[in-house]
């Protein structure tokens, strides 16, 4: 790949990175932060800011997913050995994700239940999504066609949340299957912390459709354009999310506007939109590419450093006291997390050999062009 479509395609990265620092802030606030404080509009903020890390990194998956594909097909690999490529990949990372929870059962004893286990995480769940949309992606279809499935699916998935949620739930299957469809785990009802295929798989399979979107001969010739409508475009679909919310008609017959509304998928992937066109112009015309950039370097070792960062924010090893902190005190916390996971990815860059295929495959997704 030459520089000019590596200085296009960095916004990828630089999106991740940002993805998180976001992780970052919310994860430590919410670790460190004392009674006073958890009741601030500080805290409060944060947490909303908590709500954009994994559908960005859902999104992200979606569209890395299609710079691959295509990149295969360029190459005249045949349909069913890029499936098999790219469901490996995701059996491989689903797999991350069950040994995850192992090494926090395991650093939770003795007051880690076993049901921990058996968690649906954001790594399962990214890991699910891969082995979905390479199945989707067997049949050799065009870009157009992949992009316009992949946005049924999203849409059927987001749809079909509210009644798998409550009124439809598969309550017949035994709660560690039914978890992977609506996050219930071992409690009555489904629990928001968790991240089921319903709704989460239908942002990554956005960012499938938007990737072979991106991809296609039109959005190459107009790449400023086409970025400044996307960016414009989810303006729009947050307006229409918010739209269709305030009528007072509503389809469900439980509505939860927080977790499971359709009305508020759309406004988060407006936000996505409008933060996929700030990053690109930041690394075009900003100064994401100024030189070393922090977001760009976390971005391309993100597995590493939200897997490592966690035992450091809730864990055994949490580098501050639980729940006691004042905001400056764990503003100082985050800022101590961040640089060593900085200091961590520049590590993992720097080891000859570049360590497992996996992480390398999930690095540089901009590498797929």
């Amino acid at each position: 790949m030459n520089d000019k479509a590596k200085s296009r395609l960095v916004y990828i990265d630089w999106m991740r990175g940002l993805a998180c620092l976001l992780m970052f802030q919310t994860h430590c606030y919410d670790s460190w932060l004392g009674s006073a404080a958890r009741h601030s509009k500080f805290f409060m903020w944060s947490q909303l800011g908590g709500t954009l890390p994994a559908p960005l990194f859902l999104f992200l998956a979606g569209i890395s997913f299609a710079l691959v594909t295509d990149k295969l097909r360029q190459r005249g690999v045949p349909p069913d050995e890029i499936a098999r490529t790219t469901m490996r990949r995701g059996a491989e990372i689903f797999g991350l994700g069950l040994l995850f929870r192992v090494q926090e059962f395991v650093l939770g004893q003795p007051g880690a239940p076993w049901t921990d286990l058996l968690r649906v995480d954001i790594l399962n769940m990214i890991g699910l999504s891969m082995i979905l949309m390479g199945l989707l992606c067997r049949l050799p279809r065009t870009r157009a066609a992949n992009a316009f499935a992949a946005a049924v699916v999203a849409l059927a998935v987001v749809l079909l949340t509210p009644p798998l949620w409550t009124t439809l739930r598969p309550r017949w299957l035994p709660w560690p299957l039914e978890s992977y469809i609506n996050g219930v785990h071992t409690y009555p009802q489904p629990q928001p912390w968790l991240f089921p295929l319903f709704p989460w798989t239908a942002f990554a399979f956005v960012g499938l459709a938007l990737g072979f979107v991106l991809l296609s001969d039109w959005a190459r010739r107009r790449e400023t354009s086409v970025m400044a409508l996307l960016g414009a475009g989810g303006v729009a679909v947050a307006a229409l999310g918010w739209w269709l919310d305030a009528q007072p008609r509503q389809v469900y017959a439980v509505y939860d506007f927080w977790h499971t509304s359709p009305n508020f998928f759309l406004i988060r992937v407006g936000v996505l939109l409008v933060i996929l066109f700030g990053s690109y112009a930041w690394c075009r015309w900003g100064a994401g590419l100024w030189g070393f950039s922090p977001m760009v370097q976390l971005g391309q070792t993100s597995l590493l450093v939200y897997w490592a960062h966690i035992e450091f924010v809730y864990g055994r090893f949490s580098i501050l006291p639980k729940r006691a902190m004042s905001i400056p005190a764990a503003t100082l916390g985050l800022l101590g997390i961040f640089l060593a996971m900085l200091l961590l990815s520049l590590g993992r860059t720097r080891l000859k050999g570049r360590g497992a295929e996996v992480l390398g495959w999930f690095r540089r997704p901009a590498g797929a062009q």
